[in-house]
């Protein structure tokens, strides 16, 4: 009897594999459906940079932009001008006589003198502080802080008066000046004294913020903001734009000034230039033009009235002493007086060695912040 064959049993040459459970792969193939691809993830789109505006083509991050600043600065110092001309002749208040002329040495009086250098002051003066209005800035930020102003202002007129003691002491040992006697007593000489004080003040407070006050302040904003567009990290954007402004107003434009004065030579105008980077150096070391005001006072009061030279061609009515040069122009000075002396060159330069070693240094006001401040705080 033939047994019946056995549905278990397998062919001798057959692998029985195990069967994996259905995966998601094989759902997608019996379903006749598409395997799904990875997405790949978008980009970020790109964010174009915000159309120029209106209020962004006169307004910077520090306010008003520069440019602009000393456009209205200069249309301000026009219209001061033009009104404060017309009162000046009305009144006949200065002479055309009292006025320098080129090649011609010019002798002024300390009441013109006085009249004209206030002038000079508020003409510039004046627009500044309408600008510190504007702008939301105060007014003593741009170069007549009152912080140390006192003692910047006295050690200045020791050092003045040293400086120029020392120059006519060297002028005199090397037979260059001579000295012919006292030509005021008291209290003649006291009264002169304190006129000419008066001028020269005013002189040096005048020719220090014309050229080293607004002007070099805040063309040095407008390029240290230059400076730090092109560098964001450029750590000496504010030391940039002073040596920039300082080299094109308190060195370069003082120079140009002087050219009119009656008895120039070229040493006194190198002397004039170097003059005003060691007053541009004393600013950016104290961040006051008070050192500065105070050394030009006392060198112009001793130079014209003191020992009776001239001053840049310039010589004063009223002197103390009566003085003339001697021998050679370039020694002496001629008729430019000590200022255009060889001389004076080592003078000057010993005045920045004593900026730097007696003045504390003081940040200049650009830096840290040159923002302006918000309303009812310009103090």
């Amino acid at each position: 009897m033939t047994p019946a064959c056995s549905s278990s049993l397998a062919h001798p040459f057959t692998i029985a594999y195990p069967i994996p459970a259905p995966s998601h792969y094989h759902r997608l193939v019996s379903d006749n459906r598409p395997i799904a691809e990875p997405v790949a993830p978008t980009p970020d789109p790109i964010t174009a940079p915000p159309a120029p505006t209106l209020n962004a083509l006169f307004f910077g991050d520090d306010g008003l932009r520069a440019g602009w600043s000393v456009l209205v600065f200069l249309i301000l110092v026009v219209v001061v001008g033009i009104a404060g001309g017309a009162l000046i002749a009305h009144f006949h208040l200065i002479p055309k006589t009292a006025v320098p002329q080129p090649g011609v040495q010019a002798i002024f009086t300390a009441r013109f003198a006085a009249i004209d250098k206030l002038f000079e002051f508020l003409l510039f003066a004046i627009p500044a502080i309408l600008m510190s209005l504007i702008e939301r800035r105060p007014f003593t930020r741009y170069g007549l802080a009152t912080r140390r102003m006192l003692p910047d202002f006295l050690t200045g007129l020791f050092w003045g008066f040293a400086a120029l003691s020392l120059l006519v002491g060297a002028l005199y040992l090397n037979h260059a000046i001579v000295f012919e006697g006292i030509l005021l007593h008291s209290p003649t000489a006291l009264i002169y004294a304190a006129k000419w004080g008066l001028v020269f003040f005013l002189v040096g407070i005048g020719e220090e913020f014309w050229f080293r006050g607004y002007l070099l302040y805040t063309v040095c904003r407008g390029v240290a903001g230059i400076a730090r567009t092109m560098n964001p990290r450029a750590p000496r954007s504010h030391l940039i734009g002073f040596l920039v402004a300082a080299s094109l107003f308190g060195v370069g434009l003082f120079m140009l000034a002087h050219l009119g004065n009656g008895g120039e030579t070229f040493v006194g105008i190198f002397q004039v230039g170097l003059v005003g980077a060691v007053f541009s150096f004393s600013l950016y070391r104290t961040g006051s033009l008070w050192w500065a005001i105070g050394v030009h006072t006392a060198w112009d009061w001793a130079q014209s009235y003191f020992y009776g030279t001239a001053d840049s061609g310039i010589i004063a009515v009223g002197h103390l002493l009566a003085t003339h040069p001697l021998g050679s122009r370039l020694l002496s000075g001629g008729d430019d007086g000590p200022e255009g002396s060889v001389l004076g060159i080592p003078t000057l330069l010993l005045l920045a060695v004593v900026i730097h070693f007696t003045l504390p240094k003081r940040d200049y006001p650009l830096t840290p912040d040159q923002s302006p401040l918000p309303p009812g705080n310009l103090h």
